[in-house]
């Protein structure tokens, strides 16, 4: 009886210690493997977002089909992991798409195009935003980053601290490179 007490509490650790993040850089994949995998977190993001801009359902649609593609896609490498006690800094490289050169492609073209952009002879922002979805949408250029997310320890548990905007962007694929 003993033995089986002894085996079943070490079968319990060690189940117990793969389910922990032992190490920071495993709170940060958790963190982007929630991105990746489109948890429920994330798409209740994605709707809130789509929801607060004003978008025909055309264009909501199409900006959440942007959204989930840019996620599902996101590559990401472990670069490393540098700790101070409790607290760790953790580098990634990531490899989105460069929706940030779409938008700027989708305004470029508008200001040569603007006639395509009319309606009744005025400008028509619902035609714009429908064009730059789309391109987005469409968008296979990728640009690669590195990020350092900072990660602390609590109650034994490594957790990724909020992301800076800049940070967001990047994963996001919106960053503006441009002002660098």
């Amino acid at each position: 009886m003993k033995k089986i007490l002894v085996m079943l509490i070490s079968l319990v650790m060690v189940v117990g210690c793969s389910c922990s993040n032992d190490k920071a850089a495993d709170a940060v994949e958790e963190y982007l493997n929630e991105y990746k995998g489109l948890s429920n977190n994330v798409l209740e993001d994605i709707d809130e977002l789509v929801s607060n801009e004003n978008l025909t359902d055309k264009g909501s649609e199409t900006y959440k089909e942007v959204l989930k593609r840019q996620y599902r896609d996101l590559i990401y490498t472990i670069e490393n992991e540098d700790y101070d006690g409790d607290t760790a800094m953790v580098t990634v490289k990531i490899t989105v798409y460069d929706l940030y050169k779409a938008q700027k492609n989708a305004s470029i073209y508008l200001n040569s195009h603007q006639d395509e952009f009319l309606t009744d002879g005025e400008y028509d922002n619902d035609l714009y935003m429908d064009y730059k979805l789309e391109e987005m949408r469409d968008m296979n250029d990728t640009i690669s980053y590195n990020i350092v997310f900072n990660v602390t320890k609590t109650d034994g548990k490594w957790v990724v601290e909020q992301p800076s905007e800049e940070v967001l962007e990047k994963i996001h694929g919106v960053y503006n490179y441009d002002e660098d």
